[in-house]
């Protein structure tokens, strides 16, 4: 009895296992796009050629967007140079003085250090030997540095535009530094400056793509 019950089951199951896979497969509703935030998304034009979009990151470093923001909208940032440039590391800007030394006359803001990591494409907030020292200079990544995790405040990723990023002009200064034509917040939709020749193409970079290659 027991013997006839098993098999009655086990039947069963094939003859329903064989059904499924012959029935077409269920649609399967992809998830809707996310749409870009656009307040909080840096556009760098940049003497390089083009133009950049950083997509900021107000969950996890919210007084540095803000101020980024602040400082974009008052036109601070427009012609600022790329003053330290290291092959294989990252570019730094956001000083009015071009030396490194300067910086808004707004506070210092207090350490934002969070998980995120500094991947290609990462912009993080530059400061001094001080934790809380963050002001108005940034710096955006070449390539994946681990050991500035916890230790340097990152606010955003380079979404599109990496290419013209990759063509700054190297040096600590740089001979002929490039520089940023005009920053603005992509929700004011600031139409960009003409540009010089422009450099070849590259694939725009997700903010989940661990390598950005």
């Amino acid at each position: 009895m027991l013997s006839r019950i098993f098999l009655s089951k086990l039947t069963a199951l094939i003859l329903g296992g064989l059904f499924l896979a012959g029935a077409p497969a269920l649609a399967q509703t992809p998830p809707a796009p996310v749409a870009p935030d656009l307040e909080n998304m840096l556009v760098l034009d940049l003497s390089t050629g083009g133009r950049v979009t950083i997509q900021m990151l107000p969950a996890v470093a919210p007084s540095h967007v803000e101020r980024i923001k602040t400082l974009t909208r008052q036109g601070f940032y427009n012609g600022v140079v790329f003053h330290r440039v290291i092959e294989g590391f990252m570019a730094q800007t956001g000083d009015p003085t071009g030396t490194g030394q300067g910086g808004s006359e707004l506070p210092d803001l207090k350490a934002e250090f969070n998980k995120m990591p500094h991947l290609r494409g990462t912009v993080s907030m530059a400061r001094t030997n001080e934790p809380d020292t963050a002001n108005s200079q940034f710096f955006i990544c070449f390539q994946p540095r681990f050991n500035l995790d916890n230790k340097y405040t990152v606010f955003g990723r380079v979404t599109s535009g990496m290419q013209f990023v990759d063509a700054i002009e190297r040096g600590e200064p740089p001979a002929t530094p490039s520089k940023v034509l005009q920053a603005s917040i992509a929700a004011d939709n600031v139409p960009p400056p003409a540009f010089p020749a422009q450099p070849v193409a590259e694939k725009p970079i997700a903010l989940d793509q661990p390598s950005g290659s």
